[in-house]
């Protein structure tokens, strides 16, 4: 099994630091018709839509708004039709960017996502110029307190998973993303508590980052990125040492 990856660690924490901004909740509402637009309506059957339903309600969206979510993504509801677009390029230093999106206007959200990429001093790119470097992974968080590591790698192991990590707080296991249901319904019902499982996109090279003032440069980056409200994610090939994330604290 792999280490834990440095840029997951990063993708955590921005994580956490997205329910402080204003766009939290419009992105909450998104992932929910993102879910249903993939998968269905129907949470009992979409494990992706039951995370994102989940992560609303916490988010203390209301249920008029998720229900309207969930009919918009699976097209039952008359309205704003979204669209899937990503934005590939570069940012400083040269690292590579995949930016995914979900908008109703890509004559608008296409211009702005070019000017973001110019205002971290990078250049957006050609379809595929950066997406080969990156894998499409599924992958299920699992709280790691009073959790037996063996024990729930083998049921990992069971059902289809095919990596997993962890450190103190969680345990990040690896699936294609067409098991990512299955995987992480079979280790819900073995009793274990889920953080998330959502599918993402892995690096396959990365770059070093060597300073903290080189650090702050890239997170800037991501912040600036993930700010905008057409934005669900955003995924770039750098990796910062665990002693330099934390000193950004």
């Amino acid at each position: 099994m792999s280490g834990h990856s440095k840029w997951a660690n990063i993708k955590h924490r921005k994580a956490a630091q997205d329910a402080k901004k204003g766009v939290a909740y419009q992105r909450l509402t998104k992932n929910i018709i993102a879910a249903a637009k993939s998968g269905g309506g129907d949470p009992n059957a979409n494990f992706q839509l039951k995370v994102a339903v989940d992560r609303a309600r916490e988010g203390n969206v209301p249920m008029d708004n998720i229900e309207r979510a969930i009919k918009r993504g699976s097209g039952n509801l008359e309205g704003v039709a979204y669209e899937d677009v990503t934005y590939e390029g570069y940012g400083p230093g040269g690292v590579a960017v995949m930016v995914e999106t979900m908008t109703d206007n890509r004559n608008r959200t296409a211009p702005e996502m070019r000017s973001l990429f110019s205002k971290i001093g990078g250049a957006i790119g050609e379809l595929g110029c950066v997406a080969w470097n990156f894998d499409r992974r599924g992958v299920v968080t699992v709280v790691a307190k009073g959790v037996d590591e063996d024990a729930l790698l083998g049921v990992a192991i069971e059902a289809g998973a095919d990596d997993m990590s962890g450190d103190d707080d969680e345990f990040e296991i690896i699936c294609d993303p067409s098991a990512l249901s299955s995987v992480a319904s079979s280790i819900k019902d073995a009793g274990y508590v889920l953080n998330g499982a959502e599918i993402t996109l892995e690096p396959k090279t990365t770059v070093a980052v060597r300073t903290k003032e080189e650090a702050s440069k890239l997170m800037t980056m991501i912040d600036r990125f993930e700010e905008h409200e057409d934005v669900q994610n955003v995924y770039s090939n750098f990796e910062i040492p665990d002693e330099i994330l934390a000193s950004l604290d």
